[in-house]
């Protein structure tokens, strides 16, 4: 099988992730590049001391993809719309292969950031205690829950 070195990169995990390693080249000649960073089927994957993803790149994808839907329709559409709208749209981008990743508590308190941001946006108010009463309102999960939720269904997949 021919390996095209243009698309395949090394990364590096575990305790010695920050030790130079010697190039890797094909049968062919050809090297393959070491990389601090890199994406596989959409998730972004970090040389690090452990297994770690990186969530910048699903974060601003959100914000892309809200922004879009809010500069489209802004304040034509009713709450109910834009909430479904981002539920349907924009959530899948956010959470999108993070059921595979380690997160930290941090790292999920990250995620709900954007979302709760949008919010504060969409209802024009500072008040994260409004945000969080019409979030259960209209019914809307957090990143934190739905993360969750896949992964423990993830988990009970893979034990079969």
């Amino acid at each position: 099988m021919a390996i095209n070195v243009k698309k395949s990169s090394c990364l590096r995990v575990g305790p010695r992730y920050n030790v130079r390693c010697r190039e890797i080249t094909t049968s062919t000649g050809n090297s393959i590049s070491w990389v601090n960073q890199m994406k596989y089927l959409g998730v972004f994957f970090v040389k690090c001391r452990v297994f770690k993803c990186d969530l910048d790149h699903v974060i601003r994808s959100f914000y892309r993809a809200a922004n879009a839907i809010f500069g489209r329709i802004g304040r034509i559409a009713s709450e109910e719309v834009i909430i479904q709208l981002i539920k349907s749209k924009c959530i899948p981008v956010l959470v999108y292969g993070l059921e595979v990743c380690p997160l930290t508590k941090s790292d999920v308190k990250s995620l709900d950031f954007p979302v709760n941001r949008f919010f504060l946006k969409l209802f024009n108010t500072s008040n994260i205690q409004m945000v969080n009463d019409c979030q259960v309102y209209f019914c809307f999960d957090l990143p934190s829950v739905i993360i969750v939720r896949q992964s423990k269904k993830f988990m009970s997949i893979n034990a079969t």
